[in-house]
């Protein structure tokens, strides 16, 4: 269920990533050409950032596609590389608690106020705060998974890479004959 989410959450950003260059080339163009501009395109920008940030975050989390710098690490041996991947994805998850708190908070006090940015559209801003928890959410459970079956693979007496693709290997359909 949770690499489906992750499909799904994904291709949300990768729409989100589009339509930031649908706005902003039309914007540019309205400006270029007829001195004018999209209404709220700042606005929309900003709330579109989130989704194109966010939404695709567990996915990455899952790949292990994270920037990481590793010369140091890379020179440990396997067992104590493990642990440290274990203890990252659990310090992830205890980094991530806080904003999706945060964030439930301040979504709910966005709904229960019905806050709008000012601007031609009055565009409501519950959606890119429903946004940002979705992904952060989608996020935490991802690194709950990791600790878990990594944890369990290193008490195994296993080694963790952080090169594996656990879930992102699911991600690709597999021709079934």
């Amino acid at each position: 269920m949770l690499v489906n989410l992750e499909k799904i959450l994904l291709g949300l950003g990768a729409l989100a990533v589009i339509a930031l260059g649908v706005l902003i080339t039309s914007n540019v163009i309205a400006r270029a050409l007829f001195a004018s501009q999209v209404p709220d395109s700042v606005t929309m920008v900003r709330e579109l950032m989130v989704a194109a940030i966010l939404l695709p975050l567990a996915a990455a989390t899952a790949a292990r596609a994270h920037v990481s710098v590793a010369f140091v690490t890379d020179r440990f041996p396997d067992r104590a590389r493990s642990v440290l991947i274990v203890a990252g994805s659990a310090i992830g998850m205890l980094a991530l608690a806080p904003l999706i708190y945060s964030g439930g908070r301040e979504f709910f006090a966005v709904v229960e106020k019905g806050s709008f940015f000012y601007g031609d559209l009055n565009l409501p801003k519950w959606p890119g705060r429903l946004l940002f928890l979705i992904g952060m959410i989608a996020t935490f459970l991802r690194l709950a998974e990791l600790t878990w079956r990594d944890g369990r693979t290193v008490l195994a007496g296993g080694a963790v890479s952080d090169e594996q693709q656990h879930a992102a290997d699911l991600m690709v359909e597999k021709d079934v004959l």
